[in-house]
């Protein structure tokens, strides 16, 4: 498997370990690994979003109900353990979303009450993005710091919450994945590998 395959399994297979283990939940190496190969091989068939021109600052994006669900259902075949549609979804999200520069700030929204969902932990245990979403700028604009500084200038509640679950409100593993599609995107437009992965062109 070419270096840029094998660092894409390493982080996706990364993300669903932890994901698991932060609901609670067992999954072997196995199954997490078989996931993660999976998901590259649909990258490869269905190419990553194109990048953004530099002067376009994109739409935020989704993606229909009837498109995700056969993704996510081919990734997860097979797999010794049940309820793992949750997870492939947010990935088939993260991979697949178009690119945009504006942020949706949905990390601080509140409702009427005060309340900010992204903010609750156990809504966030289920995200493999956190606070954030999986398509966020931010994951790429920011480092770990300035992101950081970011997530608790707009935090709702008692900082010491954020500072008790950090990895799980803000997961560099996710950062990492989020950056690796981006430079992939610009190395390979048409969603061929080339065996490669040069960090420094974020």
């Amino acid at each position: 498997m070419p270096p840029a395959e094998e660092e894409f399994v390493v982080l996706v297979t990364t993300i669903v370990n932890r994901f698991c283990l932060q609901n609670g939940r067992t999954i072997s190496s196995e199954t997490a690994g078989q996931l993660a190969v999976r998901l590259r091989e649909l990258v490869e068939e269905r190419g990553l979003p194109p990048p953004l021109a530099p002067a376009d600052s994109g739409q935020p994006g989704g993606m229909a109900e009837e498109v995700c669900a056969p993704l996510v259902a081919g990734i997860v075949a097979g797999a010794k353990e049940v309820g793992l549609e949750e997870v492939a979804r947010q990935l088939v999200k993260a991979c697949f979303y178009p690119e945009f520069k504006v942020c949706r700030e949905s990390y601080r929204a509140v409702d009427p009450e005060g309340r900010c969902r992204r903010q609750e932990l156990a809504r966030v245990r289920g995200r493999i993005s956190g606070s954030h979403c999986v398509d966020c700028p931010y994951w790429v604009a920011l480092d770990g710091g300035a992101h950081r500084d970011l997530l608790l200038a707009g935090w709702q509640g008692d900082r010491r919450d954020f500072a008790d679950d950090a990895d799980t409100y803000l997961p560099d593993d996710f950062r990492a994945l989020r950056r690796w599609l981006y430079v992939r995107a610009r190395q390979a437009p048409t969603g061929r590998w080339d065996g490669t992965s040069d960090m420094t062109r974020l």
